[in-house]
Order: structure tokens, then C-alpha cells, then sequence
């Protein structure tokens, strides 16, 4: 009879131990999942969901995509590669203290979030917050209630050449008092903004509902493209502010603004412009105001009138002629 060596038994038994209480690694998925029964120890397969964004994110190789199975909130999350989340068949809540969702990844990556309702708690800070990316789209999302002082429902602060589209989305409640709003764009650094806004709500905010800024920025310029979108019932509606060299273009076609307690669209700096086409501007504080040398160019067929209810005073534009 062959005798076992106490040595062998013990590496053995050491192996088996290791076996037993070791965890589990898993490779990295081009689609995950999460859910609300899930549990972030999984490997958020379909199977085996994760419980939230961030369980998922470290899950999910780079221009993956993390889905929703179930209705549930799935909480703040960081973003540092290209990456989609994409819950536009339920219900993909993020309850968030602080941000939301923080974009801050490399210059040529990608992010695109799709059917989220990003809800802010106290104390809230941004509903997404843009710091770094190639491009970001944001479709079909709904972002409310980051209602803290300058709590923003988007943030778009850049510090390079990045885009930004929002399309069929909403943006309510946020800001508070003479601070924050719906829609921040203020690039930082060298890098040239452009921001696409199509089929977008920007309603009820309590301070700007869109504000595009150029203090900070280097480089030559910003330009914002709105269409077919509403800015209503705001602090005040469209504001651009060009006080430095950077440049601020926006264009706004087919829209609405309308029931802005302050201005409905308001420019200030010599290096701001800002052109509008087939818009209504009605029910505001005051229609359209220029400011520091800035001008709003009009292609002559929009509504711009009743600013304030029942009186008169509806701001100047400059007309253009349509192929300028």
C-alpha cells in the first residue's frame, strides 16, 4: 500500500482551501446587465445582473453597453471610457446625491445615455456633469430636481474639443433661486464646443434654462445649434455671454420660448451672436435683449410679441436676410 506523505496531504488541502474561498474574477463583457433584484457580486450577465451603473461599469469593456432588465433606480455613476447605457425600454432611474452621472473620459472615446430619469436628492449637485470625451449624446432622458445653488441638469464644462447632442429629452426643476438651470454650456481651456439641442424641453428651471458662456475658454469659440426644442417657464430663457475673445454662435430654429419670467433671449458681449428663424418668443418678462456690442439676428419670420403679457415692449432684432 502506497503511503501519502503528510506534505501531500497538506498542499492538497491548502489547493482546495484556495478553491473554496477564492472570488471569483470576470472577464470583461461587451453587454452587461443590471436589475433591481441584481447583486453587484455578479458578472452582470443576463442571468446574473448587477444591482447598479457603477457594480456594471467596472464589468463592461470599453464601448460596451450596460441595460436595464427591470424597472428600478440604479444610482450615480462615473464614466471614464466609451461606453452606453441604454434603458429606453423601462424605467433606468438614478437617485443621486451630489452628480448623477459624471462623463470624464479620454478625448476620443464616446458616451451615449439613452432612457435614463436622472432625479436629484438633497443635496444634489449636476444631473450629468460633462468634464472630458470626443463626443456625448444624450437621448431620451428625462433630468429634474438638482434644485441646489447652481445645481445644473446638464453641465457641459469641457476642458477639450468636445460635442455634446441632446435630443428628445427633458430638463425640469433644476437650479435654485438666481443660480444653476437647465442646460450649462462653458467650455474650459482650448478646446471648441459644439453642442446640437434637438427636440428638447428646457422647462421650468428656476434660473437660466439655457446659459452659454465662454468665460474660461481659449479657444475660438462655441457653437450651439437648437431645433424644434421649447425653453419655457424658466428664470429666464436663452442667455449667451461672450466677455472674453471666445466666441459664442448659436442658432435657434423652429422653437419655442415663451413664459420665461426674465428675458426670453438675452445676449451680452461684443463676441456673441446669435440668430433665430421661424421662432416664438411670446409671454416673457422681455422678448429678446442686446447687450455689450452683442446682437440677435432675426431671418425675418419669427413671432416676437405679448413680452410682457398684455404689453408692448418686445426687444429689437436685427434682420438678416436668409441666405447670410
Amino acid at each position: 500500500m502506497k503511503m501519502i506523505s503528510t506534505k501531500t496531504l497538506f498542499s492538497a488541502a491548502l489547493v482546495a482551501g484556495t478553491m473554496l474561498t477564492a472570488t471569483p474574477a470576470f472577464a470583461q463583457a461587451t453587454r452587461t446587465w443590471v436589475s433591481g433584484g441584481g447583486d453587484d457580486v455578479n458578472p452582470c450577465s443576463r442571468s446574473a445582473p448587477c444591482k447598479t451603473f457603477a457594480g456594471a461599469i467596472s464589468k463592461t469593456a470599453a464601448f460596451g453597453e450596460i441595460n436595464c432588465l427591470d424597472p428600478a433606480g440604479y444610482g450615480a455613476v462615473t464614466i471614464t471610457k466609451s461606453l452606453t447605457i441604454d434603458c429606453h425600454f423601462t424605467e433606468g432611474g438614478v437617485l443621486a446625491t451630489g452628480n448623477g452621472i459624471v462623463v470624464n473620459a479620454a478625448s476620443t472615446d464616446t458616451v451615449v445615455l439613452r432612457g435614463l430619469d436622472i432625479f436629484g436628492v438633497t443635496p444634489p449637485t449636476n444631473g450629468v456633469r460633462i468634464i472630458a470625451a470626443a463626443a456625448v449624446h444624450i437621448e431620451e432622458c428625462v433630468i429634474r430636481q438638482f434644485n441646489a445653488a447652481n445645481s445644473w441638469g446638464i453641465s457641459f464644462q469641457p476642458g477639450g474639443a468636445t460635442q455634446l447632442f441632446v435630443s428628445n429629452s427633458t430638463l425640469t426643476g433644476n437650479g435654485s433661486g438666481s443660480t444653476g438651470g437647465g442646460i450649462l454650456v462653458q467650455p474650459t481651456g482650448t478646446g471648441n464646443a459644439r453642442v446640437v439641442l434637438d427636440h428638447v424641453r428646457i422647462l421650468g428651471n428656476a434660473n437660466n434654462g439655457l446659459r452659454v458662456d465662454s468665460t474660461g475658454n481659449t479657444g475660438t469659440g462655441i457653437s450651439v445649434t437648437m431645433h424644434s426644442s421649447s425653453v419655457s417657464g424658466n428664470g429666464s430663457g436663452i442667455a449667451a455671454v461672450a466677455l472674453t475673445t471666445s466666441l459664442v454662435g448659436i442658432m435657434v430654429v423652429d422653437s419655442n420660448v415663451s413664459n420665461n419670467t426674465g428675458t426670453g433671449i438675452d445676449s451680452n458681449g461684443a463676441n456673441s451672436l446669435i440668430r433665430v428663424n421661424n421662432t416664438t418668443i411670446t409671454g416673457n418678462g422681455l422678448g429678446v435683449n442686446v447687450a455689450g456690442g452683442s446682437s440677435i439676428q432675426s431671418y425675418g419670420n419669427n413671432r416676437n410679441f405679448y413680452n410682457p403679457v398684455g404689453g408692448s415692449n418686445n426687444g429689437a432684432f436685427s434682420v438678416i436676410v436668409p441666405s447670410t
